[in-house]
């Protein structure tokens, strides 16, 4: 069966031969099983390459995006990529991107690969997609003064349906052990200053601020390279002094500031664990309803969030 067979065939679109003939059951049979193959193929193309759903498991970006939503994702925006892993598994495949339109830019709603905790080289279990507001851009520094984003030492743009749940900020100067990097003495209300990492550019390594950027380095190499000789930092066994990135990173926060495991947290995203841009609300209802009740379920759609834009 030709494309144009096939396109035509998926819309239902028959040739005046075609509805002359009369065809036999096991004709109709046929027609039925090709019509549905290429509808599968078509199917697969577009959540591929071009827009998937997904649905919302958590609050980090309340009340921009509701637990429950179920958003529209355009993949193609930052270049799609074809499967990275055998459905229903985590086996890793093979996998390639196509060029993008535009790379991920500050204020965009970004879905991309969670690249796992802080001292993780990679998530456990792995292709679980989070939803973040990206924050900074290569090259960019980062600071959070009193709960206030500041980025290049400029006032960060506001989203309009920001959320503190908290009133009052964590005090500067008082640690919060779980913050990225290791071992700086910030919280998750006064951070920083932090470059996000650009391609290209270079640190400085020392045994002392290694443990910074230990994992970020193992991840770029896909295994555990960093090491020590006495007070010497090793990659591959071999003494250095700096570091190159391979990578353009991203930093992304929730837009409910006070309630979102992010780059704060676990560290910068690298521009090959991006997916692509959440634009649109496709539909939205209680999550907590079970599926079994189903009348239930679709009684607590919210139609406010039908086909609603995200920003």
């Amino acid at each position: 069966m030709s494309i144009k067979d096939g396109i035509r065939r998926f819309f239902g679109i028959k040739t005046e031969e075609e509805l002359k003939k009369v065809k036999t059951p096991q004709e109709k049979f046929k027609e039925f099983i090709e019509s549905l193959l290429f509808a599968a193929i078509a199917a697969f193309f577009i959540i591929t390459f071009v827009v998937q759903n997904t649905r919302i498991p958590t609050g980090s970006m309340e009340d921009t995006i509701l637990v429950g939503d179920f958003v529209l994702v355009n993949k193609f925006i930052y270049g799609s990529t074809s499967p990275r892993y055998i459905p229903f598994t985590e086996i890793e495949l093979p996998w390639f991107r196509l060029p993008a339109i535009r790379q991920p830019r500050a204020k965009d709603i970004v879905v991309f690969e969670y690249p796992g905790d802080s001292d993780q080289l990679k998530a456990n279990p792995a292709g679980i997609n989070y939803v973040k507001r990206c924050i900074g851009v290569p090259g960019d520094t980062i600071q959070i003064i009193n709960k206030v984003v500041y980025v290049n030492k400029k006032l960060f743009w506001i989203p309009p349906h920001i959320r503190y749940d908290v009133p009052y900020p964590k005090p500067a100067g008082v640690f919060e052990p779980r913050i990225f990097p290791k071992g700086m003495p910030w919280n998750e209300d006064n951070y920083g200053p932090l470059v996000v990492p650009k391609k290209g550019a270079k640190i400085k390594l020392t045994i002392d601020n290694i443990a910074q950027w230990k994992t970020i380095i193992n991840r770029e190499y896909g295994k555990e390279v960093v090491g020590f000789n006495g007070s010497v930092v090793t990659i591959e066994g071999k003494p250095v002094t700096e570091y190159a990135f391979k990578k353009n990173y991203y930093f992304m926060m929730g837009d409910n500031r006070d309630d979102s495991l992010d780059s704060r947290y676990w560290g910068f995203v690298a521009d090959d664990m991006i997916v692509g841009e959440a634009f649109i609300t496709l539909l939205s209802w209680d999550r907590d309803i079970p599926f079994t009740e189903i009348f239930r379920l679709l009684g607590s759609i919210r139609p406010e969030r039908v086909l609603k834009l995200l920003n």
